[in-house]
């Protein structure tokens, strides 16, 4: 009765809107998004690519492990990867809340999403090593989302990676650029002993085409990882898997 009471005032005086629909927030102390927008997110329809975590044809199930079209073949340094949902509708819109608006909270609740759909991975990895900003952004931004989330997915936390130079914003850049926008861009830092011989799961917000996961994968195998393993919030869906 209490928190409802509070809920009505809080909506009254301050008509706080949702982070990620605008529309009027009507709980506004169980979060800063409302349940229709955490209702809207799409998850990843199975069957799931082992290596990318995307969407598969079904014909391509017949792999062991599964494998979408894309990875047939390849040999990423990423070897398995998932995501909590399509990097569309409602989940885009709380992303960009969390990674531009600076909606930090929002970190605790995707976490639990995240952990929910990388269970397995997270029970195989020894420690999670979030994607790292570049100094000047991350002064710019005053936080790394990517360590936000980290911090909530209950594995210790390995800052084993440092980022060497200021990288044009992937999500600006075509496809066939992206790789190369990011060649070199990362490298072992100090805790990086840290991570040796361990299978260790790489944490970040958003998965485009996956350059950026598989050049931080390649830093840690280089600085000793056993294995690499990667979970973001959301991932853009890859067409014909």
């Amino acid at each position: 009765m209490t928190r409802e009471l509070l809920d009505a005032l809080l909506a009254v005086l301050l008509a706080p809107s949702c982070g990620a629909c605008n529309e009027p927030l009507l709980h506004p102390t169980r979060g800063c998004v409302c349940p229709d927008c955490w209702n809207g997110v799409i998850q990843i329809a199975p069957p799931i690519c082992t290596h990318c975590g995307g969407h598969t044809n079904p014909a391509n199930a017949a792999f062991t492990p599964p494998v979408c079209s894309h990875c047939v073949g390849a040999t990423p340094a990423v070897s398995a990867a998932r995501a909590a949902g399509l990097h569309v509708g409602s989940l885009r819109a709380i992303v960009h809340a969390l990674k531009y608006d600076g909606r930090r909270s929002l970190a605790t609740p995707l976490a639990a999403l995240m952990r929910s759909a990388g269970a397995e991975l997270i029970e195989s990895c020894d420690a999670v090593v979030p994607v790292p900003l570049h100094p000047s952004r991350r002064r710019e931004r005053g936080f790394n989302q990517a360590e936000d989330l980290a911090r909530h997915i209950g594995l210790p936390v390995v800052r084993a990676l440092k980022r060497t130079r200021h990288t044009a914003t992937q999500t600006a850049l075509p496809a066939a650029e992206r790789q190369a926008n990011v060649a070199g861009a990362f490298i072992a830092g100090r805790q990086a002993r840290q991570i040796r011989e361990r299978t260790v799961l790489l944490i970040d917000d958003v998965r485009t085409t996956g350059a950026t996961l598989e050049a931080c994968a390649s830093a840690l195998r280089e600085a000793g990882a056993r294995e690499v393993c990667a979970l973001t919030a959301a991932r853009v869906e890859t067409p014909g898997g």
